[in-house]
């Protein structure tokens, strides 16, 4: 006999599997990567990256020169810039989010100013953390010197933390999308009472004319 879970276990269990996005990528010379993260309101992300430079010689990639470095801009779901900086051929870039929504995270490199680099390609590695997973626990426990039970329990109210922000991010998807689709429906509504209004103004125009026709004719 199966048994439901609750969604509460099921986010937890995904927070505990997916608790980072890394990924690399390529660009090449003035090009432009950017990626959307859905991100609730109130909450930090983190990103790190890395860069390495193709090597002709080598024929592989290898780690970048100090002087190649990559411009970082974040936007908020209203297209706000709320981050815009440079950075070096390695970096760490943090900023909180206030608008819940798609937030745009945009790189590129400064390859202008590298003739090294110039008509080459370059692989960016980048991490993203979002949420109770930017903390360092580690740190946080020397800190406040907690023992193994009170990290635990600290580690476990952040998850909740970051639970209710995402369970109050979807409702608020929720109703974007039911106000979205309200609307629609009253388009809908109002589109179908203009055709009917214009059939039928055209309907009465056509019988007057016809009439009008045939009497001029002396048919009727």
């Amino acid at each position: 006999m199966m048994r439901s879970v609750p969604a509460a276990a099921v986010t937890i269990l995904l927070a505990w599997i997916y608790p980072s996005c890394g990924l690399y990528f390529h660009i090449g010379e003035t090009e432009k990567k950017c990626f959307i993260e859905e991100i609730p309101d109130e909450t930090m992300v983190i990103g790190k990256y890395r860069t390495q430079l193709w090597d002709k010689q080598a024929g592989s990639f290898l780690p970048s020169t100090p002087g190649l470095g990559m411009h970082v801009e974040i936007k908020d779901p209203d297209t706000k810039i709320i981050l815009s900086r440079q950075y070096g051929s390695e970096g760490r870039f943090t900023f909180t989010s206030h608008t819940p929504g798609e937030h745009q995270i945009c790189l590129h490199s400064n390859s202008t100013k590298m003739a090294l680099f110039a008509g080459g390609k370059l692989r960016v590695h980048l991490e993203i953390q979002v949420g109770e997973h930017t903390n360092n626990y580690p740190e946080i426990a020397a800190k406040d010197k907690l023992t193994e039970l009170q990290l635990r329990v600290r580690q476990l109210l952040d998850q909740v933390e970051q639970i209710q922000k995402e369970q109050s991010y979807q409702r608020y998807r929720e109703e974007r999308f039911r106000m979205t689709s309200e609307s629609t429906n009253q388009r809908v509504l109002w589109w179908s009472i203009a055709q009917t209004f214009i059939l039928i103004v055209t309907g009465i125009w056509q019988m007057r004319h016809l009439k009008s026709f045939f009497e001029a004719k002396k048919l009727v």
